[in-house]
């Protein structure tokens, strides 16, 4: 018998599923798989946005208070430690040094002779020029004698004349006799004066051979040995340097011309040398040379700073890191460079948001200084009128600032510490 047949499935019945007599599953369930993958995805939305503008609100700023102190503008420059006079001595005649009697270090007095030059050349040619002296000395004294006989015989013939017992003739040769031995006499004295002056030439060049310290100081280089030859023909040989004061140097620093005009006589200056890192030395500007140095068409002038060396401690030729003092502020209310750079981030947003430019750094829409201050934990702009400053401070002229108000440098945002907006530079 014939199963009667299925009546045909009407709209929103399920069917069964083939050969289990089960139900298929409704519409609910696929709907309440939905709701939790929207419940998900809202969740995983919420936490986005959390992250992305939940720590947004939470900006810490750091603040540097305002303070009083010493606002100093300075040049630093590179120098070399020199003393303040130091004396080249040479020699002026050629020969073999023959003994040496200063070394480095010797402390010499005024007039001490510090080296010998082989004097027998010099000596024999100082005698040669004595004989001749005495020589031209008894021409001098044969002449005399010649001119009195030529005197006496033509003021004979004189008084002959007068009688006729001599002829005019005569008396005419024996004036010229005379007056011959006049000039001869003259003659002899001429060649005396030279024969003097060579003698003392000689006699100059025998001194030179002594090499004499011409100041009381200290040998600080020696340049020739025993037995070297020196030779003065075309240029005087440096043989020693003697510096006159060791307990008073100088710094010789090269200052570019970009510095140099905040640069006079007494400025203050501080150098450090790498002998003693830890120790600051102490002088004073005393003289700026007008002459200019061009080492590779950079022009430099010659600052030079005066020191009391009185311990000895610097010694010449010494590399000095020299800062000079060209201007200083006392008691100044200050605030710290960064302070001026700071532009907080807020700020540039909404200039971002308004299609505005970017607040310009440090300065406000007049073109002033301007600082930020944190009242309320909300940055505030106030404006300043600045004067000097050294790179690490600004001194504050005019604007509502005190002592103890606290600027911002700098601001980081979240809780992770990391800054959300460099302090921008200059």
């Amino acid at each position: 018998m014939t199963a009667p047949a299925e009546p045909p499935a009407s709209p929103g019945r399920l069917l069964p599923f083939p050969n289990t007599g089960r139900a298929r599953p409704r519409s609910r369930h696929v709907a309440r798989s939905w709701l939790i993958g929207g419940a998900a995805v809202a969740v995983a939305m919420l936490a986005a946005a959390w992250l992305a503008f939940g720590t947004v609100a939470d900006v810490h700023y750091t603040t540097v208070p305002v303070t009083r102190g010493t606002i100093t503008r300075a040049v630093t420059a590179t120098g070399t430690v020199n003393p303040e006079l130091t004396i080249i001595v040479g020699s002026y005649v050629s020969g073999v040094i023959q003994e040496l009697y200063c070394d480095y270090n010797t402390e010499v007095k005024e007039g001490q002779v510090c080296a010998k030059i082989d004097p027998r050349p010099y000596q024999t040619v100082v005698d040669q020029n004595k004989a001749n002296l005495a020589v031209a000395k008894a021409q001098l004294e044969k002449d005399k004698a010649s001119l009195a006989y030529a005197k006496v015989t033509y003021e004979r013939n004189l008084q002959l004349v007068k009688s006729s017992a001599v002829s005019q003739d005569a008396a005419d040769n024996a004036k010229n006799t005379y007056d011959q031995a006049v000039a001869t006499i003259a003659f002899d004295q001429a060649t005396i004066q030279q024969r003097e002056a060579a003698l003392d030439a000689a006699q100059v060049n025998l001194d030179y051979t002594k090499i004499i310290s011409p100041v009381k100081g200290t040998v600080v280089s020696r340049n020739v040995t025993q037995g070297q030859t020196v030779a003065a023909s075309f240029q005087t040989p440096t043989l020693f340097l003697i510096a006159t004061d060791l307990t008073r140097m100088q710094v010789d620093t090269n200052v570019s011309e970009s510095d140099i005009g905040g640069i006079k006589a007494g400025n203050r200056a501080t150098f450090a040398v790498d002998a003693f890192p830890k120790r600051n030395f102490a002088g004073k500007v005393t003289t700026v040379r007008q002459s200019p140095q061009n080492v590779q068409n950079v022009i430099t002038y010659d600052v030079v700073v005066g020191v009391n060396n009185s311990d000895l401690a610097l010694m010449p030729g010494m590399t000095a890191a020299t800062r000079v003092v060209v201007d200083e502020r006392k008691d100044a209310v200050r605030v710290p460079v960064p302070a001026l750079r700071y532009v907080p981030a807020a700020a540039v947003a909404k200039s971002a948001n308004d299609a505005q430019p970017a607040p310009s750094v440090g300065v406000d829409d007049s073109g002033h200084a301007r600082v930020w201050l944190l009242r309320d934990s909300k940055p505030v702009a106030v404006t300043v009128t600045v004067g000097l400053d050294d790179d690490n401070f600004v001194e504050v002229l005019e604007g509502d600032l005190k002592p103890g108000d606290g600027v911002i440098i700098g601001e980081r945002q979240g809780n992770s510490g990391q800054s959300r907006l460099p302090v921008p530079r200059l």
